[in-house]
């Protein structure tokens, strides 16, 4: 399995017991002192590396699954990041996301492209207008899964959520 966008480690303790080893890849520095924290407390092994998702050195094929949470809204050159993701996973792995991204509610939608400017200031690059289920579609992946859904307490601008399993054609 390899997981981007790794932070401080939050999906750690989510993995089933089955998975024995795990890589991942962060591109904030800044969160490898909480990562490795959990990694140690961690029955799984995991190899972490500070990476930049739009260029990973990996062999074609080399991974079953890819698990990519809250990521893929800021990653400056996104369809990139996702051509590395589908060149690193085998013909007929697993995608699995959760991102939020663009809204089907044209209202919602306006806000989010006039928040997206501020956004990507204070969010760390965040833009809250990416179609991701476009986005991971137009990057030959095949939906085995799609949910769509506003988080509850979250304001709509900021909390629609694309939850799902993309499988590599």
């Amino acid at each position: 399995i390899f997981e981007i966008g790794f932070g401080t480690g939050l999906n750690l303790p989510h993995y089933p017991e089955h998975v024995k080893s795990l890589t991942t890849a962060d591109v904030n520095p800044g969160m490898n002192a909480r990562a490795l924290e959990r990694i140690a407390a961690s029955p799984i092994d995991v190899k972490h590396d500070v990476l930049d998702g739009q260029d990973l050195p990996f062999d074609d094929g080399s991974f079953d699954s890819v698990v990519c949470t809250w990521t893929l809204c800021s990653i400056p050159d996104v369809g990139k990041a996702l051509g590395e993701l589908h060149r690193i996973l085998r013909p007929g792995g697993r995608f699995h996301f959760v991102e939020h991204g663009l809204a089907d509610d044209a209202k919602v939608a306006r806000w989010q492209h006039r928040l997206t400017p501020l956004q990507r200031k204070i969010g760390d690059g965040c833009h809250l207008n990416r179609n991701m289920k476009e986005l991971i579609q137009d990057h030959h992946f095949n939906y085995a899964s799609l949910d769509t859904f506003y988080m509850k307490k979250t304001p709509r601008a900021f909390g629609y959520m694309y939850r799902g399993v993309a499988t590599r054609v």
